[in-house]
C-alpha cells in the first residue's frame, strides 16, 4: 500500500507562507526553506520590536516634555521632581501631548508646580 501523505495540506501550507513573504527580496520570497527562515527570523524581530517601541516612545516623550520645560525656565529632571512633590499625577505622555497640541495647558501645569 503506498504511503499517504496529504500533499494538499503541506501544498496550502508551503502557499499560505509564501504568500507571507510576497515583497522580500531575491529568494526570500519563493525558496520555500530560505523563505520560511526569512518569516520566522521576522517574527523574532517583530517580538523584540514590540518592546522596543514602547522604550522608543518613552525616550520621545521625555524628549518633547523636557524641549517644552525649557522655554518655562526648567529642566526636565527638576520639572518631574516638582511634579511627584505636588503630587500631580499626569503620566509623561500626556504631558507631551499637551505640551505639543495645548501649550497653554502645559504652562498651566508649569506654573502650578513652580
Amino acid at each position: 500500500m503506498p504511503r499517504s501523505v496529504n500533499h494538499v495540506a503541506s501544498k496550502a501550507r508551503r502557499k499560505k507562507l509564501l504568500l507571507l513573504t510576497r515583497g522580500y527580496f531575491g529568494s526570500r520570497k519563493n525558496v520555500w526553506t530560505v523563505a520560511k527562515n526569512t518569516y520566522e527570523k521576522g517574527l523574532g524581530y517583530a517580538y523584540r520590536d514590540r518592546k522596543v517601541k514602547k522604550r522608543l516612545f518613552r525616550a520621545l516623550w521625555i524628549q518633547r516634555i523636557n524641549a517644552a520645560v525649557r522655554t518655562e525656565g526648567l529642566s526636565y529632571s527638576q520639572f518631574m521632581g516638582k511634579l511627584k512633590v505636588a503630587s500631580i499625577e499626569i503620566n509623561r505622555k500626556v504631558l507631551a501631548d499637551l505640551a505639543m497640541n495645548n501649550p497653554a495647558a502645559f504652562s498651566a501645569i508649569v506654573n502650578k508646580v513652580k
